[in-house]
């Protein structure tokens, strides 16, 4: 069975934790992607920011995404999988947590993402529809 860094993309592109949101959806419009993780002065993982975040959080809310940081929306401790992990254990924490996007850490060093889609084109049909269809569980 592959491990986490074999199905990973890698050299994921971070957010800092003290850019703005207007700057982190410029970001996510260039990357044309939905999620980054945000990433503190250090380089280490401070949590994921999606489009999604961007809007209900912020935006909605009457918050100026001119002015409130990416590391304001950055909410707990990020799941994440270590990059010699087997990638049964990443399919069991994306399961779990229902995420779409799982950050690989190689220490304290952010190395990839695991995506959806990277499960898709590395599984079989059958772990590749369980997968999703746990992420989706309402």
């Amino acid at each position: 069975m592959p491990v986490a860094r074999d199905l990973m993309t890698p050299e994921p592109v971070c957010v800092k934790e003290g850019q703005t949101l207007a700057e982190a959806a410029r970001m996510l419009r260039d990357l044309d992607v939905g999620s980054m993780p945000i990433c503190g002065d250090d380089d280490r993982l401070k949590g994921m920011l999606t489009d999604r975040d961007i809007v209900v959080k912020c935006i909605a809310d009457g918050g100026d995404p001119k002015t409130v940081t990416a590391g304001e929306l950055a909410e707990g401790t990020p799941v994440t999988i270590g990059a010699g992990d087997d990638i049964r254990e990443a399919l069991k924490m994306m399961q779990e947590h229902q995420i779409r996007r799982l950050p690989v850490i190689d220490g304290h060093d952010l190395v990839g993402i695991i995506a959806q889609a990277d499960v898709a084109r590395a599984l079989s049909d059958g772990a590749t529809a369980e997968t999703v269809e746990e992420i989706s569980q309402p």
